[in-house]
């Protein structure tokens, strides 16, 4: 599993960042970035709800052939 993100949409408001730190990063600049984008099976569960706490929904999963999770 893969997580992607929709740069036009992201807004930097670091509520992925404040849940899975491991996989998220947002700079002093507001600028977010994805720290692996292969989800460790440990944090599938934690990404996940980030995903679905994204504001902006700018988050999705993709699984190892580019299909979007739903």
């Amino acid at each position: 599993m893969r997580v992607r993100v929709d740069y036009d949409l992201c807004e930097a408001n670091a509520v992925c960042a404040g849940l899975v730190p491991q996989v998220f990063e947002v700079d002093d600049e507001d600028n977010m970035f994805i720290l692996t984008e292969e989800v460790p099976s440990e944090l599938a569960d934690q990404v996940r709800h980030a995903v679905a706490s994204c504001p902006k929904t700018a988050l999705w999963l993709e699984d190892d052939q580019g299909n979007k999770i739903e």
